[in-house]
């Protein structure tokens, strides 16, 4: 079976869009930030960005759920912003990106708008800087946060099925 990573920076709607896939396809929902060990999270708290190697053991762990689901397929979250970070989910089994991509001002303010989330909203040019789009060898497709969830939802699922 093929694991969905829902991917992009923060406030473009990984939460909703991984959810909501989970559901239409009957299969688990992991949220990537339960998988961050706590000094990570107390650094983004501060306004400090992660570091490769503080997003290393992250990556692993992540890349362990996808191992773990591979029989049964799953949904998982993860913002991936970098090639190398997707190769190291990619080490779990297959994968299927759905890499979910707005302007700086929309992710901006839902950032802003969310509340009881760690990440603060100066975080989000350092992610921008650090993102790099899917290449055509990766399996996957971009979806644009200016559509609908359900819109997002049922362009994913199609395009899903029929390329995984």
């Amino acid at each position: 079976m093929t694991v969905i990573v829902v991917m992009g920076v923060s406030g473009s709607g990984k939460t909703t869009i991984g959810t909501a896939l989970a559901n239409a396809l009957d299969v688990e929902y992991a949220e990537a930030d339960t998988f961050h060990p706590q000094a990570n999270i107390d650094k983004m708290t501060a306004g400090h960005p992660l570091t490769d190697e503080d997003r290393a053991p992250w990556l692993e762990a992540i890349a362990g759920w996808i191992r773990d689901h591979q029989a049964t397929g799953g949904v998982v979250t993860s913002s991936a912003l970098k090639r190398r970070y997707r190769d190291v989910l990619r080490t779990g089994g297959n994968v299927w990106f759905a890499h979910l991509h707005g302007d700086r001002e929309i992710l901006a303010e839902r950032m802003k708008s969310r509340s009881g989330h760690f990440m603060p909203v100066s975080l989000l040019d350092s992610q921008l800087a650090d993102l790099e789009p899917l290449e055509p060898d990766e399996p996957g497709a971009i979806f644009d946060i200016r559509e609908t969830p359900a819109g997002i939802t049922g362009a994913a699922l199609t395009a899903f099925r029929e390329q995984a």
